[in-house]
């Protein structure tokens, strides 16, 4: 009924009838915009200096740029990019008031203030007022440590670029890997040899079973049943319960398929009118090199923590056993859907898990625990900021999608949320929110990240940091979380795992100590 109700299905039919409308609108707007993101952009050559036009695509008398260029490790290249790529496009710019003005509209004829007090109806939050409180909060705590990553980021930038050390927003990307880099000796080549698919799945395999009793078997695929030849079927059952469902792994890079790394459902778990229970069926899909003859598939630590990642959402579905399947796995709210997904990363970056999967693939040699500790302190490099610039978007968000009229320009109020919530400066002619294709599929939810990550934190630290291998914590987690879908309210689910009702105050705690350097990593780096 909420579902139908946010949608209009309780107004008379005139009212019904605009609210298809406007959806259709919105849509089509959402697409226009959504294509808009990733158009590049273009500019006369002799704008820009000669020898930096070698990093861009040139057609005729002018230099094509499609992207942001963050990794360059030239200053000026990163700075053209920026600069141009945000260049605001006047069409783009229309598209994107008209989206937020619908939306607006669409969320007042059902009956809520705004658009954000529609969407955040049923998650963990709430309101926006929560929202706001949980990001103003983090942003506070953060503020120190973000100053500190600036000084950090600036100082590196001082040393590489004495002649121009003032620190821009195209800046810290590239900046903190190279601090990475220096401190921590974390090359993805030192890695890989530990990581072959085969070995990472074993532990995926060893993982699923000492904490809820489940194994993935691997099973012929019927002739024609998948729609590429590498793609894998793998069976998912448990100790005494048998076959809980079907995982397809489409694993390896081909022409034409898309490049993200992804969970999707073919047919999501529903109890049948006869009472059997419809199993789900779901699609793992990464994109990782193939196999050689003399080199099995090896994953960098990030696509290894992305398989662990995208298997997290995988056992969500497999283990949801709800009446529906529109409420199935993760079909539930936006800022809960991510928490076992990211909860599977704590899991992926623990020295006791990994211990038990990553060896050489030629040697056999246990990947040392001082390489796994190194490799987790590298991802705390910049981390605040990294954290400060999500608070940043998710508040932007908040706003674009608060009370309308907007108070004033898309581009005005980017500007004035930057000052409030970020630190670097705003950049005059730069309009980053025409890129920011999250308001399409995230609108007034982009905080949904923060707010997962916060309780898969909590879960972590409560149920498994002791023992990653808990089979009681598992079996709980099982049951209070995994097994609902978006089938009951989901604070009453993190509850029902922590055995407390966490505050705004805890989550922001929870976020912000994830930060804390690791002692036991400068102790074994120093002996």
């Amino acid at each position: 009924m909420f579902d139908f109700e946010i949608s209009g299905i309780h107004l008379d039919k005139e009212k019904r009838k605009r609210a298809v409308d406007l959806n259709v609108k919105i849509l089509d707007l959402s697409n226009t915009f959504l294509m808009g993101t990733n158009f590049p952009n273009k500019i006369e050559k002799h704008l820009l200096p000669e020898h930096i036009h070698q990093n861009f695509v040139v057609a005729g008398n002018h230099v094509i740029v499609d992207g942001l260029h963050a990794e360059s490790p030239d200053d000026l290249v990163r700075e053209a990019a920026y600069k141009i790529f945000l260049y605001p496009n006047a069409g783009q710019l229309r598209c994107l008031e008209e989206l937020l003005s619908n939306r607006d509209l669409l969320a007042k004829l059902v009956g809520y203030s705004t658009y954000s007090h529609r969407a955040l109806q049923g998650t963990i939050a709430q309101s926006p007022e929560t929202v706001m409180q949980f990001l103003e909060k983090l942003s506070d705590k953060l503020s120190e440590r973000t100053i500190r990553d600036f000084e950090m980021i600036r100082g590196m930038k001082m040393k590489l670029n004495p002649q121009n050390s003032e620190l821009m927003p195209w800046d810290p990307p590239y900046y903190s890997g190279v601090i990475r880099a220096e401190r921590y000796n974390i090359e993805p080549s030192l890695y890989c040899p530990f990581f072959s698919l085969g070995a990472c799945m074993e532990g995926l395999n060893t993982l699923f079973g000492r904490l809820l009793g489940i194994t993935l078997y691997a099973e012929q695929p019927a002739r024609g049943e998948v729609w590429c030849e590498g793609v894998r079927k793998l069976a998912v059952v448990h100790e005494s319960e048998g076959l809980l469902g079907y995982i397809y792994c489409d694993f390896f890079q081909r022409a034409g398929k898309p490049h993200q790394d992804c969970h999707f459902t073919i047919r999501g778990g529903r109890l049948k009118e006869d009472g059997d229970y419809q199993l789900p069926v779901v699609v793992l899909m990464l994109n990782l090199p193939h196999p050689s003859r003399n080199l099995p598939t090896l994953l960098t630590p990030g696509m290894m923590e992305n398989l662990f990642h995208e298997m997290g959402h995988a056992m969500h579905s497999m283990l949801g056993r709800t009446r529906y399947q529109h409420v199935t796995g993760t079909r539930c709210p936006t800022d809960f859907a991510e928490v076992p997904s990211i909860l599977m990363e704590y899991f992926a970056n623990d020295h006791r898990v990994v211990s038990q999967f990553a060896r050489h693939y030629q040697t056999g040699q246990s990947l040392p625990k001082n390489m796994v500790s190194r490799l987790c302190e590298s991802k705390k490099v910049g981390a605040a900021a990294d954290m400060q610039l999500q608070v940043f978007y998710a508040a932007l968000d908040q706003i674009y999608h608060g009370k309308h009229p907007l108070t004033a320009s898309t581009t005005d109020i980017l500007r004035e949320t930057q000052e409030k919530f970020y630190g670097l400066p705003y950049v005059p002619n730069t309009a980053w929110q025409l890129r920011f294709s999250h308001l399409v599929g995230y609108g007034a939810k982009y905080y949904s990240y923060l707010m997962s990550r916060a309780v898969a934190s909590m879960v972590w630290k409560e149920c498994f940091r002791r023992d990653p291998f808990n089979r009681t914590a598992g079996e709980r987690y099982r049951r209070e979380m995994l097994a609902h879908g978006g089938g009951k309210e989901p604070m009453l689910m993190v509850q029902g795992m922590l055995q407390k009702c966490p505050s705004i105050d805890d989550f922001v705690s929870a976020l912000v100590s994830d930060l804390d350097p690791d002692f036991e990593t400068f102790l074994m780096d120093s002996e």
